[in-house]
């Protein structure tokens, strides 16, 4: 004789894995979501992923700022190579600084600057942007609870 789970039962135990992959707040990007860490005011920002040894698989940092304008980001004690992607208001790619590498070399390390004004700041694994052909005009997707401005 053959036992089956109640349904019930079945929900029960597949609850635990239905949000693994999604926790926190989320952004989408060419068709890939990445849970990410919000940085939206000032004190969030200037951290940002200093002296951290690793990013989880698809996870990242999203840079959330004031206003729209020129932005330029340095790698001072971060320790993992990122993509830095730049977006304007609409959320659109403006610019993308590819295999930054780690700097040690406190305010000696160079900027990495936006080609245009943007309002939002993306960081993930290096190599991302290639791997998923990111291309300017490529619009990012805020999930909920994403400031759509950073806080004074």
């Amino acid at each position: 004789m053959r036992r089956s789970f109640p349904p019930m039962l079945a929900l029960l135990l597949l609850a635990p894995l239905a949000g693994c992959a999604s926790e926190g707040p989320w952004v989408e990007l060419k068709g890939q979501r990445y849970v990410v860490e919000v940085a939206d005011d000032h004190a969030e920002r200037a951290r940002g992923l200093m002296f951290r040894d690793r990013l989880e698989p698809g996870a990242g940092m999203l840079f959330v700022h004031d206003i729209e304008q020129p932005l330029a980001y340095w790698m001072k004690n971060t320790r993992i190579p990122l993509d830095i992607f730049y977006f304007d208001e609409d959320r659109k790619l403006v610019s993308v600084s590819r295999g930054v590498p780690p700097c040690s070399l406190g305010d000696r390390c160079p900027n990495y600057p936006s080609r245009a004004p943007a309002l939002y700041v993306l960081e993930l694994d290096a190599g991302t942007a290639a791997r998923i052909d990111a291309r300017a005009g490529d619009t990012l997707t805020l999930g909920p609870g994403i400031p759509e401005r950073g806080a004074p």
